[in-house]
């Protein structure tokens, strides 16, 4: 058996297509077909059953497919220690990033992190839209939520208290709301994915969970506008600590109802498999975490998160 063949039996796994694995290993059908046979052969056994319409695992197949994956992954992470340890870091990276928290907090520090390693490329795809890593061209994506997808691989960067803000000049027109039940009286600001709404929102006080159906005149895909309407003072919105840090340091939005929780999130960076994590991928999960935790800490320093409110990693 060689690599190139194990490489092959493991898309064929993924895709549940030979054709659709040869395509992705841009080689031809018939090729990724001998390697299928090579591999078999050596072990006495068929990994696969074929029938005119779909291609599954045997139960040889579901034994040493996870055995293959591990034993390729530890090969691909020793060749990687031994390249980092002689290299500098370099090479292509496509990151997938959030409207919001993307332009107004990861990209600056991704330009730093360039000035810091040259070498490296980096092509940056901006959308609040779930990445689908077998259709978008990205890498590694950083998405609030963990992944939903049991294939996929992620990081944890920290937890993120999510919080209720307005602009000052909207609160001293319309006034501030000290309780859940004040919400009905004023202009909701959301979020939309796909054609879901997010303008159910729930918040925890004391162990008591309030549900608000708000209403409100704009809604956005793009976070990012939600947020330059709620700095704009045109309402309320819930957003997240980590995607308002600069407007609230500023005082250009404050939180309000503060003893009145909004649900956490958390940031995960995700890939579309463990032999997806390079050194740059590392260097850059261990970058996040440093710089999210440092404007966290900040926003605890200056009273607008309460202490041990969120954690790193």
């Amino acid at each position: 058996m060689q690599i190139e063949d194990l490489n092959v039996i493991l898309k064929v796994a993924e895709f549940r297509s030979i054709t659709a694995a040869a395509a992705s290993l841009d080689m031809r059908t018939a090729t990724a077909s001998a390697a299928i046979k090579r591999v078999e052969r050596a072990l006495g056994a068929d990994l696969f059953i074929r029938t005119t319409r779909q291609l599954r695992l045997s139960a040889a197949g579901e034994r040493f497919i996870p055995k293959c994956e591990e034993a390729l992954l530890t090969l691909v992470l020793a060749k990687q220690d031994l390249k980092a340890d002689t290299t500098e870091l370099a090479g292509e990276l496509r990151i997938g990033l959030s409207s919001d928290l993307g332009r107004n907090l990861v990209v600056p520090w991704l330009d730093a992190f360039q000035d810091l390693y040259p070498g490296i490329y980096l092509k940056v795809n901006i959308s609040d839209s779930q990445v689908d890593f077998y259709r978008d061209p990205v890498d590694v994506a950083l998405r609030y939520g963990p992944p939903g997808d049991s294939n996929l691989y992620g990081f944890k960067i920290c937890d993120i208290p999510r919080l209720l803000c307005a602009a000052p000049d909207y609160l001293a027109r319309h006034g501030t709301p000290k309780h859940p039940d004040d919400l009905a009286r004023h202009n909701g600001l959301f979020y939309q994915l796909h054609d879901i709404v997010h303008n159910n929102w729930e918040f925890t006080a004391r162990e008591q969970l309030f549900r608000v159906r708000m209403h409100g005149d704009r809604t956005s895909n793009d976070g990012d506008l939600v947020r330059r309407w709620c700095v704009a003072g045109r309402g309320l919105a819930v957003k997240s600590s980590l995607d308002m840090a600069t407007d609230l340091l500023k005082n250009t939005v404050v939180a309000v109802m503060g003893e009145y929780q909004a649900e956490r999130t958390e940031l995960w960076l995700v890939c579309p498999g463990r032999q997806s994590i390079t050194p740059t991928v590392r260097l850059i999960r261990d970058t996040l975490r440093e710089k999210c935790g440092g404007v966290l800490e900040q926003l605890v320093s200056k009273n607008i998160l309460p202490e041990n409110s969120f954690s790193v990693g």
